[in-house]
């Protein structure tokens, strides 16, 4: 079955949320609480259910922080997250503060994300409201 691009979206949403999540080495109740908050308002298009993914995402995303590929996971994630780069960096700063508190493995896999993984997509935006703002 071939996905939609937002359904890639999603599910690379959902597979980065929980990576963020488990790289600090624990799992916090508002963590929680988050990621089921963005889960729910996904507009899910797979015959696969939300929960099921869910699963497997948690299993891969365990294997990524234990065998220290986190950038890897990320990387290979790349394509479908610049989809809606804004939302992807939304979902990854509020995710990786709600604690109260961003673990040094957490700030620098937001660095990646920013930096190597999102950036093109985020320029562009900024480049396009630069071009659209009138200069006085």
């Amino acid at each position: 079955m071939q996905l939609t691009e937002q359904q890639g979206f999603n599910e690379a949403l959902i597979k980065l949320s929980v990576l963020l999540y488990q790289v600090d080495g624990k799992v916090s109740l508002s963590e929680q609480d988050y990621l089921d908050h963005v889960i729910d308002e996904l507009d899910w298009g797979s015959t696969i259910s939300k929960s099921a993914f869910l699963t497997d995402a948690i299993f891969r995303a365990r294997e990524a922080v234990d065998n220290d590929d986190c950038q890897g996971f990320i990387r290979k994630l790349s394509d479908d997250l610049n989809q809606n780069a804004n939302k992807t960096l939304e979902v990854a700063m509020t995710l990786t503060g709600i604690d109260g508190e961003r673990s040094e493995r957490e700030v620098e896999l937001l660095a990646f994300l920013t930096n190597r993984v999102l950036a093109k997509s985020l320029m562009a935006q900024v480049e396009e409201f630069d071009s659209a703002t009138p200069i006085s």
